[in-house]
């Protein structure tokens, strides 16, 4: 049965994404929220709010019961959980169902094969997907970490096993580094997914990181092509593109056919993302891991592929088919995305909080805006620091660069320091212009070209 009344289980600019897509289908939305976001645009956007705890995250958007008994309070007949706190959730997804709720993401069951990147990765490796070298199951004991990593040999890499957005992650060089590295690890899971299994990785050093999108009805899937997301700073994307500047047609084929296969091999529902290393030189690439759930960066694949991903998470939750064959999919041109954070570049990224006293997003063919920002606006201390994603589209790579730098001229984001100025300045790099760059280039660039106010 079609979605009725939708709970909005998440804050920010993915809560306003997901209400606008909502309302577009005829779906009576709910904002949950804290009570630090009873401003949030989202709250003023949504038909219907409701609050669901104090600022603590782990006291309201990580505390399933208090939205479960939101959504009975509200009416709710689903859940959408965004991207981050309890999207990747299992024992979430399976009470929202319990409860008598739809859930709109893949099945418990998938999310534990799947969103758990331990499990994942030896799902990826049964279908015959290459992953990179690491541990074996999930890690809670930091002895038996230890040991892990000695048989595995260093550099390595920590990873949250219910993770995603780079958090929960670390690179260790050597043995001294690791108890400190594993037990930061823990504790960002904790604070952020609410679980803190880890898995260890063998590090690659001058990777790329491609990921493809794919969406699934639980018997077929097709792809919406990749996205390059290489450029990091301490393993948060920051600037994303579509396509990826450095994959040949046959590359790209067998990279989305292996993403395919594993949507379809474990029956995928919903819209997700495999996330794939690409070693540039050889021409390899390895599956790392699944986020079973939409991306921030999901508005580049739509720009180049027209397909809503969000209307089709929605329909297909609601209990419709696939809607689209792999032949209705095609590339059109370049996107890029950069994300605005409330930080401030000149003073080692420090978060910067305040009200947001003026506000001008630019505007023209082929660009886009998804915030939470509106002028009056006092942005709260206690969540990520992403305050909106600029996007824009043109008819290739060359043309969407300069496109980007006309769109980032014309914004003003008055009241506090965001990280405006790093693209700006990124768009100066002739390696960023000839997309010669991996997962490591922009920490020695920013060591390199320090932000000078």
């Amino acid at each position: 049965m079609a979605i009725q009344r939708l709970l909005i289980a998440n804050r920010g600019e993915i809560a306003v994404r997901i209400i606008r897509a909502a309302r577009e289908l005829g779906i009576h939305t709910i904002a949950a929220h804290s009570s630090a976001d009873k401003a949030s645009l989202a709250v003023r956007l949504a038909d219907e709010a409701v609050e669901i705890g104090p600022a603590q995250a782990a006291k309201s958007y990580l505390n399933p019961a208090a939205i479960l008994a939101a959504a009975q309070a509200t009416h709710a007949d689903a859940v959408h959980p965004g991207y981050g706190f309890l999207a990747e959730n299992a024992a979430f997804a399976r009470a929202v169902v319990e409860a008598g709720l739809v859930f709109v993401g893949p099945d418990a069951a998938t999310i534990e094969q799947m969103g758990d990147k331990a499990q994942a990765r030896a799902t990826a490796q049964a279908a015959g997907v290459p992953v990179v070298p690491g541990s074996a199951g999930v890690l809670r004991d930091l002895a038996a970490a230890e040991r892990a990593a000695e048989a595995m040999g260093y550099p390595l890499m920590i990873k949250a096993a219910a993770g995603g957005g780079g958090k929960g992650i670390r690179v260790v060089a050597d043995a001294a580094e690791f108890a400190a590295a594993f037990q930061a690890a823990q504790r960002e899971g904790l604070g952020s997914f609410g679980d803190d299994g880890m898995y260890l990785e063998r590090f690659i050093a001058r990777a790329r990181h491609i990921e493809v999108q794919i969406l699934g009805d639980g018997h077929r899937a097709v792809h919406c092509f990749e996205r390059e997301c290489s450029l990091q700073r301490r393993r948060q994307k920051v600037f994303e593109e579509a396509p990826s500047p450095v994959l040949d047609h046959a590359t790209r084929t067998r990279l989305c056919a292996s993403a395919v296969a594993l949507a379809e091999a474990v029956h995928y529902r919903g819209a997700g993302t495999l996330e794939y290393l690409y070693d540039e030189a050889s021409g390899e690439f390895f599956f790392i891991e699944m986020n079973t759930r939409i991306q921030v960066e999901h508005p580049i694949t739509e720009m180049v592929t027209g397909v809503d991903l969000l209307r089709e998470m929605l329909n297909i939750a609601g209990g419709a088919p696939l809607s689209l064959q792999q032949a209705d999919i095609h590339l059109n041109g370049a996107a890029i995305e950069c994300r605005i954070n409330a930080e401030d570049p000149f003073n080692g990224f420090a978060p910067n909080i305040g009200t947001i006293s003026a506000l001008q997003w630019p505007g023209g063919p082929g660009v886009r805006i998804d915030s939470m920002l509106y002028q009056g606006y006092t942005v709260p201390p206690f969540y990520d620091s992403m305050l909106a994603k600029i996007i824009v589209h043109d008819e290739s790579r060359p043309a969407a660069l300069r496109r980007l730098q006309r769109a980032l001229q014309e914004t003003d984001i008055g009241g506090l320091k965001t990280t405006l100025p790093l693209h700006l300045a990124l768009l100066g790099s002739a390696d960023v212009h000839a997309a010669d760059y991996h997962t490591g280039w922009l920490e020695q660039w920013l060591a390199d070209n320090p932000p000078a106010a």
